[in-house]
């Protein structure tokens, strides 16, 4: 069987599977906070470089840039599943024949959303209520963001396909080079140049293609990639591909975005709650935003770990994986744990002045706190459960966080900031226990399967 020569790529079902998980996982961390930091320079420079109201115009489209990107990237991840399932069993003929197939398949879908959301973006933000000094701006900016969808899928299809092959650190280097030609670009055209939003979004999708460009390079180097290999697709019809691709990808692309959706809610009952709470949502979910990334991460490891040793057949490793996992996630959460409950003032402070607004912040902050827990054992079982080939469950768990969150809004939520808390938290617990449930039950089912396949 051909085997994989490159220093990169990793088998991961053999060895230490402790330091074969973390060493994964800290890059993918450095990648996430490396974009959430870039993420802040992009406001700054078009909030200091434009105005005020050109950042308000491209904060307007970020929750719907959250549904329609989120779905594609969820889409590509879900593929990503099948990817490492068939490198996990060195099955190297079936593994092109997924990537082509996803290829494809990305391409179609992602031309079909530009021209359907081009389409219909003037309504959508007129239904959405942006308001009319804003909505211009708004509109050019998301249009040229619509118009390189393609670009930013394929880059999250070769970002994949390398994490799939145990590679963490390619992807973390085509994000940085990504993220820095995205900040000079954003200088160039936005404070050089002067056009406005349109440079802002111009800049973001070149950005994509210097990813692209650097991972589609790595990838084609290789050894199962080579010019011999590349053609040979193994007996697989592209019709059976097709469909496992769409069985497993399209419901991680639904769940990517009912999440995004979950988040809608919160946000229209914190509205009524006037401005001033509203400062202190926005201040205290950028915090949430950036210390999930850590609970992330470590998921998205065990994906990938899960995924190759799921085709690999070697459950054992699987179970002793996922434990590992659980307590990588518990001891990386302790200190963002007691930032947030001992420290939400001071921590407050970095975006915000006002007393006032500050003491909500005080109220919410701990209850995120105390229950980051949860919300970073809910990763490391939905992303397990995902690479164990079940993405339907993961989709109903998302569907559970939005009904958590209209409940328990309904019930405390309108009536106190720290009750939107709590409604934020316990949409983190219910599919916590949903996905640890699925997952004993799937991975005793599964190896049951295998063994019985083994015996006859």
């Amino acid at each position: 069987m051909q085997k994989v020569k490159d220093n990169n790529t990793k088998n991961m079902t053999t060895g230490n599977s402790m330091s074969q998980i973390v060493l994964f996982f800290l890059p993918l961390l450095w990648g996430n906070l490396f974009q959430q930091v870039y993420s802040l320079v992009d406001s700054i420079i078009v909030g200091k470089g434009i105005s005020d109201k050109a950042l308000a115009a491209v904060g307007a489209s970020g929750t719907l840039n959250f549904l329609i990107l989120g779905f594609v990237v969820g889409m590509t991840r879900g593929f990503g599943i099948l990817f490492s399932q068939s490198f996990g069993k060195e099955d190297y003929g079936l593994l092109r024949a997924y990537i082509r197939g996803a290829k494809r398949l990305c391409i179609t879908i992602s031309l079909i959303l530009t021209v359907v959301c081009i389409i219909s973006l003037k309504k959508i933000f007129v239904f959405m209520q942006t308001p009319s000094d804003i909505i211009k701006d708004a509109y050019i900016y998301f249009v040229i963001i619509l118009a390189g969808i393609v670009i930013t899928v394929m880059n999250n299809l070769t970002i994949t396909i390398l994490q799939s092959l145990g590679d963490s650190k390619t992807p973390l280097s085509a994000m940085i080079i990504s993220s820095l030609a995205n900040i000079a670009m954003d200088i160039f055209f936005v404070m050089g140049l002067k056009i406005g939003v349109a440079g802002a979004a111009i800049a973001t999708v070149l950005a994509q293609v210097f990813s692209f460009i650097y991972c589609f390079y790595k990838i084609r180097k290789l050894d199962i990639f080579n010019k011999k290999d590349r053609h040979d697709l193994g007996d697989y019809t592209d019709a059976n591909i097709g469909l496992d691709l769409v069985k497993i990808g399209i419901p991680v692309a639904f769940m990517n975005s009912i999440t995004a959706a979950g988040g809608l809610i919160l946000q229209y009952f914190v509205n009524l709650m006037g401005s001033g709470y509203v400062a202190a949502y926005s201040a205290c979910m950028k915090f949430a935003s950036l210390f999930e990334q850590f609970g992330m991460s470590v998921g998205l490891s065990m994906m990938t770990f899960v995924g190759q040793n799921m085709g690999a057949g070697k459950f054992d490793r699987i179970r002793r994986g996922v434990r590992q996992g659980l307590l990588l996630s518990t001891i990386i959460n302790i200190p963002l744990a007691l930032l947030q409950i001992l420290f939400p003032e001071q921590l407050a402070r970095i975006f915000l002045s006002d007393p006032v607004i500050i003491s909500y912040c005080k109220e919410f902050l701990p209850v995120l706190g105390i229950s980051i827990f949860a919300l970073g054992w809910l990763f490391v079982y939905r992303y397990s459960v995902q690479g164990l080939g079940n993405t339907f469950v993961p989709m109903l768990s998302g569907a559970l966080e939005v009904i958590m969150r209209l409940s328990v809004c309904f019930i405390i939520g309108r009536y106190s900031f720290r009750g939107i808390a709590l409604s934020e938290v316990s949409a983190w617990i219910g599919a916590f226990v949903m996905l640890m449930i699925t997952y004993y039950v799937v991975i005793g089912i599964k190896a049951r399967s295998s063994q019985e396949k083994n015996y006859n």
